[in-house]
């Protein structure tokens, strides 16, 4: 049976959001409410870390390290865990954001309103009322399909498309190798164009037939 070959199935491309589709969502929570607040800097602590959604639900405010070098310690899949470094935008933000919850080092950094971790369901639900509200700015994430996962694909689609070594990303992402992160390779259009812009055009200008003069001696005996 181990012999048996894997059935085929088409993968498909991987979506991703651009630039601007990911500012207007990051725009996109209402910060005078609680919730908003909340939403905003677990939006951009998705971004900034590429984290699966099990991931940030997991996140603890021990798992924060403030100050110079900010970081947080993320625990991905097969218990492996990986710090990730923080903009310094996004540790300003986090570190606003622990003013509005609890302290404790065991206490999840993105609660709901009962104090516990957010569930899966919970972080979709949030994030689909992000998209509408920031379809209002960005009308292309109209009909865009968005999970939390396109979160992650974004962030190393972002990475790639500024030069970072696909190899870093997968350290970025923790994937258990840079095969899986290569698939952001054959997703990113506008690096296949710059490779074709690299490559000279083939000549399309049809070449006009001229015989030598042997066959024009051929045809005047004729």
């Amino acid at each position: 049976m181990l012999a048996i070959p894997s059935k085929r199935f088409d993968k498909p491309l991987l979506g991703f959001l651009t630039r601007e589709e990911m500012q207007a969502l990051l725009a996109a929570p209402n910060l005078s409410r609680w919730s908003g607040q909340r939403d905003h800097a677990m939006l951009s602590t998705f971004y900034n870390t590429g984290a699966r959604v099990s991931e940030i639900t997991a996140l603890r405010v021990s798992d924060l390290a403030l100050g110079r070098g900010a970081s947080v310690h993320i625990r991905g899949k097969g218990r492996k865990e990986r710090a990730t470094p923080l903009w310094a935008s996004t540790a300003k933000l986090l570190e606003r954001w622990l003013t509005h919850i609890r302290h404790s080092p065991d206490a999840p950094l993105f609660p709901n309103r009962n104090r516990e971790p957010m569930s899966r369901s919970g972080v979709e639900r949030r994030l689909r009322t992000a998209v509408r509200s920031a379809t209002n700015n960005c009308p292309s994430l109209r009909k865009r399909r968005i999970s939390p996962h396109t979160l992650r694909h974004t962030t190393a689609m972002h990475l790639l498309q500024s030069g970072v070594d696909i190899t870093v990303i997968a350290l970025w992402l923790g994937h258990e190798s840079p095969a899986t992160t290569h698939r952001y390779v054959e997703a990113d259009l506008a690096m296949k164009e710059r490779a074709l812009k690299s490559l000279q055009e083939p000549s399309t200008r049809r070449l006009r037939y001229s015989p030598p003069d042997s066959v024009l001696a051929f045809l005047d005996r004729l």
